[in-house]
């Protein structure tokens, strides 16, 4: 009896026990129902999701006048969902030949125990080829996702400026790593639901959250101006076989870079078949020799500026200087003889320039050079500006004085002395150089950034400016400068010839052959600086080899931003060589008879009628001496 009353209360504890349980069940599954339903389908619904990244678009990249130089392309990438793959070895063999890669190398992807496998780098961003062939064998589990690649469709047009992109669509070098955080577009996402075998559950939908581009950037690059001096440097790569090329061109009054480009090359879509010397080295920027005597400029302003001299004082060149003791010899064997101030610039007469150089004293010239922005960077907006190198005044004799006054000793970067030179043309104030011109908004095209022109600092006044290209323009018409003539427009400019450095010492028979342009002299819009290394095959000077390069450049630039020709050309000083050209009078109106015959062309009529209704060439342009005027007769 006693033992059955133990029983029973034994049974009522664990009843009761089993009861307080079960309530407990029920109110906890009530506040999961009620309560916390959602947190429970949110955590089976990431059991089933698989997210697929959804990359963003690169900014567009445009030239001034909006026209696109860098765009993206869809390029599908593969992955794999492991689970879904039903004949491993098949699927392995098959994407191992069109991903380029081992058997072994693909099975490891295939095979790899994750939901979804992102085969990297040799499955992302396909070729057209590429992608027919994962279609064609369509394999389980195998499936093609929306990627985009940048795509360059000028090829190694401003290559160096513009970069290229990695295989994240990272910026790596150029504008497209210093603006990568503008040009970086958003990633979006394919969120779809499958079973543990990685089948789809379609009673789930998709979600898509989508894919954004970055900001648009609008260069301060003329597309067609570039375009004419890449196919002049090809040109210039054909004929002289040089060891590099630089060149750039830029508006003087604003510091806006139009062009720029150099050589070698390379294609950023391809740039993993180049040498990292070649893609890494923005020339125009990075490059410093010594500029020869383009530098001239410099010391020719300076002493204009101080007062030291005026372009009629005379002085005569025997054909060398000697400066403590030192004999610096001229280009020119023999000398220059007598000539004036304007001579010396006209002919490049380097102790005529150590004189300039002696009369303004090392700490007037050296502060001259800074003030131009030498030993400084010009602050471009760009990847990988050097600084060059400048004599310290205070450890520098009369030599490096005699030499830094014509160009040899100190070395600068190609932007800098295009700056420089810049300055001297435009009034005298130092400009900012910049590439970059607007940031806009992919889908509003609202203008969220305009870079404006900036003044750095004032150089030389204005009267010396205007002296230094009247200066510059007798160099490109009377002087060493001729080659770089251009009929019916006003051109200036300077050559150079620098020997080439290395270890401290000059490489004998190699030369960096220079020319800087400038026009119109009147109100210059262009500056256009060449330099080329080491040409082959050719007299070694600035004037025979790069003169030519800048002179057709300019001779097509000039007409398309608008430049008209002038008749206020200075007349170029002719060699029994070159050819030479006249102006046309008006015929326009005339009767036959009042029509004189001329020596310096021929005149042939064409039509009936008793007056000139038309010419050809028009009215007060030039052409060949010895060449035809058609005169076209009517009523």
């Amino acid at each position: 009896m006693k033992q059955s009353g133990v029983i029973q209360r034994r049974l009522v504890v664990l009843l009761s026990i089993i009861l307080i349980y079960f309530i407990a069940l029920m109110i906890r599954l009530a506040y999961l129902q009620i309560f916390d339903s959602q947190t429970l389908v949110d955590r089976a619904e990431s059991l089933w999701s698989r997210n697929l990244p959804i990359e963003g678009q690169r900014g567009i990249i445009y030239d001034r006048n909006h026209d696109a130089i860098v765009e993206n392309v869809v390029a599908p990438s593969a992955i794999v969902i492991p689970r879904q793959v039903t004949d491993v070895d098949h699927t392995s063999e098959v994407l191992a030949e069109i991903l380029n890669v081992s058997v072994e190398e693909a099975k490891k992807h295939v095979t790899k125990g994750v939901s979804i496998e992102r085969i990297q780098p040799e499955g992302r961003k396909l070729s057209l080829e590429q992608v027919q062939a994962i279609q064609e064998a369509n394999l389980d589990g195998v499936y093609l996702v929306n990627d985009v690649k940048r795509s360059y469709p000028y090829g190694s047009l401003l290559a160096h400026t513009l970069g290229f992109t990695g295989i994240d669509n990272q910026g790596i070098t150029g504008l497209e790593y210093v603006y990568n955080d503008y040009l970086m577009g958003e990633n979006g996402v394919w969120k779809y639901f499958s079973d543990a075998k990685g089948n789809f559950l379609p009673q789930f939908s998709d979600d898509y959250s989508l894919a954004s581009r970055g900001l648009d950037m609008e260069l301060t690059i003329d597309l067609h101006l570039q375009e004419i001096l890449e196919r002049e440097f090809d040109n210039a790569v054909a004929k002289y076989s040089p060891d590099q090329m630089i060149g750039l061109i830029m508006n003087p009054k604003t510091g806006e870079i139009l062009a720029m480009s150099s050589r070698p090359t390379y294609e950023p879509e391809n740039y993993q078949e180049y040498d990292q010397e070649i893609y890494n080295r923005n020339l125009p920027i990075w490059s410093t020799y010594e500029p020869g005597s383009t530098f001239k400029i410099v010391t020719f302003s300076a002493a204009l500026e101080e007062g030291v001299m005026k372009l009629e004082d005379r002085f005569f060149d025997p054909g060398y200087a000697i400066v403590d003791g030192v004999r610096i010899r001229d280009w020119k064997a023999g000398g220059h003889g007598d000539q004036s101030m304007l001579e010396v610039i006209m002919n490049s007469c380097n102790p005529g320039f150590i004189e300039l150089g002696q009369r303004l004293g090392k700490e007037k010239l050296f502060e001259y050079i800074r003030a131009y922005g030498f030993n400084e960077k010009t602050g471009v907006d760009m990847l990988g500006e050097s600084q060059g190198i400048i004599f310290n005044p205070d450890n520098i004799g009369n030599v490096e004085l005699a030499t830094s006054s014509f160009g040899q000793g100190n070395s600068v970067t190609p932007i800098q002395l295009v700056t420089a030179v810049s300055a001297a043309v435009n009034g005298g104030n130092l400009m900012q150089p910049y590439i970059v011109k607007r940031m806009i908004h992919p889908y509003t095209n609202e203008i969220l950034y305009e870079r404006e022109p900036s003044v750095r600092r004032r150089v030389i006044s204005e009267e010396t400016s205007e002296t230094m290209r009247y200066a510059l323009e007798m160099v490109g018409a009377q002087g060493s400068g001729k080659s770089a003539y251009i009929d019916g427009y006003r051109v200036g400019g300077k050559t150079g010839t620098a020997q080439k450095a290395k270890d401290g010492a000059y490489i004998s028979g190699e030369y960096i052959l220079s020319f800087v342009g400038i026009a119109p002299m009147n109100d210059p819009e262009l500056v256009v600086y060449v330099a080329i290394d080491n040409p082959k095959n050719t007299i070694q000077y600035g004037g025979v080899v790069a003169a030519p390069i800048a002179r057709s450049i300019l001779a097509e630039a000039l007409p398309y931003i608008g430049v008209k020709p002038s008749e206020e050309q200075i007349e170029k000083k002719y060699l029994w060589t070159d050819t030479k050209y006249v102006a046309i009078p008006d015929f326009v109106g005339k009767e036959p008879k009042d029509i004189e015959p001329s020596a310096l062309y021929k005149i042939e009529y064409y039509g009936e009628g008793s007056k000139v209704i038309s010419q050809q060439p028009e009215a007060y342009s030039r052409t060949i001496e010895g060449g035809t005027v058609r005169l076209y007769l009517g009523n």
